[in-house]
């Protein structure tokens, strides 16, 4: 596999130059690389997607907080850790599941996120990613104490997932709750057996005791519920779900990660295999190892 993190912090110092009307053009032609794998029936407009709920900076007006938050990422050495980690998290999988699909090259953006925008700073700690389609990995990032100590990790995270959808196919009709949730405990576990309890995201300890307890058994209950439209409030939570316009279900925000990482963790001790050595296996074997039932 090779790994391509782009230069984004250039293509973004530059386009922070040009008049507003350029802008969007310019964004375009920064992201063309991940857009020109993304599957032509998907559609899936990067742009677009930018500007609406991707939580990207803005570009239909100037924002003098912009520039000094590129500076502070690139002091911060972003590019750099995410790489590093890149490279780290590709060579764990590979070694330990030989053969494995892949995607022959994964292009990486970190791209500047909308300091305004309450998901991406209050919900998600300043940074998330998108690396469900092999290929392709999209980084969003508000520089904060948080983010920046996690980037690099949540890359990782990303490249568990390209590489678990370069095997295990995505239907965006018929997925569960139980391949969601599953995919998002895998690769927070991946996370740990990288780096550490510490480099997990925030999101992964959302929950705990009796709220962890009561949204297990919410989640597990659905574990059957399939089509994407009805899995965000299972995984992100009902404040996610209403700002996306799909159905909520009384869960917190992220409750599908420390549900799939508790789900994760059982199966890891019935087993005794590593989660990159799970990366490619079904959800349905892994919630068996767990105790969890399905009508798969």
């Amino acid at each position: 596999m090779k790994i391509v993190v782009h230069d984004t912090a250039s293509a973004m110092t530059d386009l922070l130059g040009l008049p507003l009307a350029r802008r969007p053009d310019a964004l375009r032609q920064m992201l063309a690389p991940l857009q020109n794998v993304m599957p032509a029936n998907a559609g899936i407009d990067l742009v677009a997607a930018h500007s609406g709920a991707g939580s990207g900076f803005r570009v239909d007006r100037d924002d003098p907080r912009y520039l000094p938050a590129l500076d502070r990422m690139r002091e911060a050495g972003v590019w750099d850790d995410v790489e590093a980690s890149l490279g780290a998290a590709w060579e764990r999988i590979a070694d330990a599941v030989p053969g494995v699909g892949h995607a022959d090259t994964v292009h990486v953006a970190v791209v500047l996120g909308d300091p305004d925008d309450e998901h991406l700073v209050e919900r998600s700690g300043g940074c998330f990613g998108l690396g469900g389609i092999p290929g392709a990995i999209l980084l969003v990032v508000w520089p904060t104490g948080t983010s920046l100590r996690h980037v690099g990790h949540t890359a990782a995270h990303e490249l568990h997932h390209n590489v678990r959808y370069a095997n295990v196919r995505w239907d965006p009709v018929n997925v569960t709750v139980g391949e969601h949730v599953v995919a998002e405990g895998l690769a927070e576990a991946f996370v740990r057996e990288l780096a550490g309890e510490q480099a997990m995201g925030p999101w992964s300890r959302s929950l705990t005791g009796a709220g962890l307890d009561r949204a297990y058994e919410r989640i597990t209950a659905d574990i059957d519920v399939a089509g994407m439209r009805n899995l965000t409030a299972y995984v992100l939570g009902d404040a996610t779900a209403r700002r996306m316009g799909q159905p909520t279900v009384g869960l917190p925000d992220f409750a599908g990660y420390p549900v799939g990482l508790r789900v994760v963790d059982a199966h890891l001790a019935a087993t005794g295999l590593t989660a990159a050595a799970s990366t490619a296996l079904p959800a349905r074997e892994i919630l068996a190892n767990a105790g969890i039932t399905t009508g798969a």
